[in-house]
């Protein structure tokens, strides 16, 4: 496994549990009505989504996207 799979795995892997983690204060709030609770839940949804954004963008912040022949990042349009 090379070091960008292994790099992907883990990242993944944190998405899952800030997503999962955001649910269950999620849940304590709704039960016990306790602000921190809901605090954490929306940090780690918002957490887990620049988490998302950068599993998907990955290449393009280690510089693996680049043109080869300009040296410059491809637009997207």
């Amino acid at each position: 496994m090379s070091l960008i799979s292994f790099h992907r795995f883990l990242i993944a892997t944190a998405i899952v549990f800030c997503f999962g983690f955001a649910i269950w204060e999620l849940m304590t709030w709704w039960a016990s009505g306790e602000l921190g609770a809901l605090t954490l839940g929306g940090t780690f949804i918002a957490l887990g989504g620049v988490l998302t954004f950068y599993l998907v963008r990955l290449r393009r912040f280690l510089g693996a996207d680049t043109d080869s022949r300009s040296g410059q990042v491809p637009s997207t349009r």
